[in-house]
């Protein structure tokens, strides 16, 4: 099964929060609001300053901020910068090892087409869309909790 793993869900939930609400925001507040644990924020923003997604401000008032806009975040983006490069099967990995079973294998070559449609699709998810949908959803739920 194809599945992304949990530290980029929690970076992409942490992108979101970043994005939504537009300020500079301190790892526990970040943490307070997503319910994600503190020493996995400060852990994954390291890894988002280093990907070029948010830049850390020092001081009093310091904490992070985004330095891209939501619409030039993609899905794929963060994937790639969490796990390094999409790869639904080890023979389109640059990483991987030439496969032993490749002269044999009926399916050689196909996964390319595959793996290049499912990139292509995840880069055209902006980061945007999934703050919209974010919206939604709690919009949903407040509309229940009320009825």
């Amino acid at each position: 099964m194809f599945k992304i793993n949990k530290l980029t869900d929690y970076a992409t939930v942490i992108l979101i929060e970043m994005a939504a609400t537009n300020s500079v925001r301190s790892a526990q507040s970040i943490s307070i609001s997503t319910g994600i644990p503190l020493p996995t924020i400060v852990k994954l923003m390291k890894v988002l300053v280093k990907a070029g997604f948010a830049a850390a401000q020092r001081g009093a008032l310091g904490g992070y901020r985004l330095t891209r806009s939501e619409d030039r975040i993609s899905i794929a983006d963060i994937i790639e910068a969490l796990e390094g490069p999409i790869a639904l099967t080890a023979c389109v990995s640059a990483s991987e090892k030439q496969c032993s079973f490749e002269s044999l294998c009926p399916a050689v070559g196909k996964w390319n087409g595959i793996n290049h449609v499912v990139t292509d699709a995840l880069r055209k998810v902006p980061l945007s869309d999934m703050i919209q949908k974010s919206a939604e959803v709690h919009n949903n739920l407040d509309m229940q909790a009320k009825s």
